[in-house]
């Protein structure tokens, strides 16, 4: 049995340098995680000592010339109260003149809205006592075949800014009359009413007179007794 069996003798130890390199530069991460190599190293056989070196397992040492220290530069820091100092002030304008100029405008709005309220106003009055075209009429007793009971009858018009003057003697419309009178200038005097009386005796004959008003102007037609002429 001894015989048979073989004395297996201990394998002599090698000597590595690439392992002593890598206990010497390798050290073991101090975090947790493992990092992998994409590339596998490439090796390159030492004709000298017949031995395999891993060059990227080997770390290469910083030569002193390489690395430079950066001189200290002192920052000076200032305080919030300096800051405050330098930022500019944003220049405020003057409220007192804000608030003149918005009421003046305020005023002059005021003023146009009063104006032309007031001027709807007026039309919108005309257009309950006069209409369209702006009519007034009215009966008087002017000794032109009439009497007390049958009145003559006056209708005044303004008729595209002509003032025309119908007269109905006692009513009897198959002898109307009319009279044209004066003829007016002007935007807007189409809608100016015309009214008239014949109560007045004006040249002294005594027979009432017909008058006629358009705005401040009035225009007198003369009774001759039988019909009447614009005064001129």
């Amino acid at each position: 049995m001894d015989t048979m069996q073989t004395r297996r003798e201990p394998r002599p130890l090698m000597y590595d340098p690439a392992e002593e390199d890598d206990a010497i530069y390798e050290t073991r991460s101090r975090t947790s995680t493992r990092r992998y190599r994409s590339n596998p190293p490439t090796r390159e056989r030492n004709t000298r000592d017949d031995v395999m070196i891993d060059r990227k397992a080997v770390p290469q040492r910083r030569r002193s010339g390489q690395t430079r220290e950066m001189p200290m530069v002192e920052v000076p820091v200032r305080e919030s109260r300096d800051l405050k100092r330098e930022r500019p002030k944003a220049k405020k304008g003057n409220p007192a003149l804000l608030i003149m100029v918005i009421g003046m405008a305020c005023t002059v709005l005021l003023i146009l809205g009063m104006s032309t309220l007031a001027s709807w106003w007026h039309v919108y009055q005309d257009d309950l006592h006069y209409g369209r075209p702006r009519t007034y009429q009215f009966d008087a007793v002017v000794g032109h075949n009439d009497s007390a009971q049958n009145k003559t009858h006056f209708v005044i018009i303004n008729l595209n800014r002509r003032i025309q003057i119908i007269e109905i003697p006692g009513g009897d419309p198959s002898k109307s009359r009319m009279f044209t009178g004066p003829s007016l200038v002007g935007s807007g005097q189409d809608l100016t009413p015309a009214w008239g009386e014949a109560t007045k005796d004006v040249n002294g004959d005594g027979k009432p007179d017909l008058i006629v008003h358009v705005l401040d102007q009035q225009f007198i037609f003369l009774n001759d007794g039988s019909t009447f002429h614009q005064q001129h």
